[in-house]
C-alpha cells in the first residue's frame, strides 16, 4: 500500500493506493493518520491523485479519470456507483439513491453507505443533501460540504436535481 498525504484548501488529505487502485481518499482530522504518515515509496496512481485533486481545487477539474478500488460490501459498493453517477454542480437526496437502487425502503441504509465512503470527494458523497435542499452529514464536516458544494457551482444547494 502507498501512501501520500495532499494539502488542501480543507486540510490535509491522506491519499491511500495500491497498483490496481485507489483505497482511501481521507480528510486527516477524520482519523486518517497524520501528514507525516508516507509509504517508504508512492506510486503513479498516488501522485495522479494528488494531482487531479489539486487541479479539482485550483484549476477547475470538473472529473476524476482513476482506478477507485474501495473496500466495502456489496450494498455500499452499488450505492458508492450511484454516487459517481452524480454529475458535478448537481445534488441529489438519499431517498433519490434508494429509488435509483430500485429499494424505496434503504434510505437509512443509503445514508449509512454514504457515510462510510472511504474515497472522499473523488466519489462525491458531499453531493448528497436533505430532501428538503439542506445540508445533512458528512463524514469530513458540513462546513467541508459546504465548501465543496460552493466550489462546484451548486450555489445555495436548493432542491436536490435528479440527474
Amino acid at each position: 500500500m502507498y501512501t501520500a498525504c495532499y494539502i488542501s484548501p480543507l486540510g490535509a488529505i491522506q491519499v491511500r493506493a495500491d497498483n490496481s487502485g485507489l483505497h482511501s481518499v481521507l480528510f486527516i482530522d477524520d482519523g486518517a493518520g497524520q501528514p507525516g504518515d508516507t509509504a517508504p515509496a508512492t506510486n503513479s496512481l498516488v501522485t495522479a491523485a494528488i494531482q487531479q485533486l489539486d487541479e479539482y481545487f485550483h484549476a477547475g477539474r470538473r472529473s476524476f479519470d482513476l482506478p477507485l478500488t474501495p473496500p466495502g460490501t456489496q450494498f455500499q459498493q452499488q450505492v458508492w456507483q450511484e454516487l459517481l453517477q452524480i454529475p458535478f454542480g448537481k445534488t441529489t437526496s438519499y431517498s433519490d439513491i434508494a429509488r435509483r437502487l430500485n429499494n424505496p425502503l434503504s434510505v437509512r441504509a443509503v445514508g449509512t453507505a454514504n457515510g462510510q465512503n472511504p474515497i472522499a470527494i473523488l466519489i462525491p458523497c458531499h453531493r448528497v443533501i436533505g430532501a428538503n435542499g439542506n445540508l445533512t452529514g458528512y463524514a469530513g464536516g458540513l462546513w467541508r460540504k459546504e465548501f465543496l458544494l460552493r466550489l462546484e457551482g451548486s450555489g445555495k444547494y436548493g432542491q436536490p436535481t435528479l440527474w
